[in-house]
């Protein structure tokens, strides 16, 4: 799996990798059910301390993206699985953040939703 961290940026290192395999999920590069590379094995890959992508597995984990097995390994979950109202309010929570730094960078409600629309569509725009 390949990922690209910013080591320059703001945004913690644990979050890139959380918010990678979320995009790539959402974007068919990675599929429901498959097995992810070992925190071991994608802390050597990319550069950084197992412990960092231990916690990126673990916030994936919480987010109910990803089930971790110290047998089996960790992978997607499956498509059938049901979203918890705790991981709902999660969303929900995100989402009013993000209302509320395009209210104050005085984004119209309209250019917002043609935003999410096309990135829920794919579209670079």
């Amino acid at each position: 799996m390949f990922l690209e961290i910013d080591f320059g940026s703001d945004m913690p290192i644990y979050e890139q990798i959380r918010r990678a395999i979320i995009k790539a999920l959402a974007k068919n590069e990675l599929d429901f059910g498959q097995a992810l590379p070992s925190v071991r094995q994608l802390a050597g890959d990319i550069g950084v301390n197992l412990h960092t992508v231990n916690k990126a597995y673990k916030m994936l984990e919480e987010d109910g993206i990803i089930v971790m097995d110290r047998r089996f390994g960790s992978r997607i979950v499956d498509k059938s699985y049901d979203i918890t109202e705790a991981q709902k309010s999660k969303v929900k929570e995100e989402l009013d953040f993000i209302v509320a730094l395009a209210k104050v960078k005085n984004i119209e409600k309209t250019s917002l939703e043609k935003l999410i629309r096309n990135i829920w569509e794919g579209n670079d725009e």
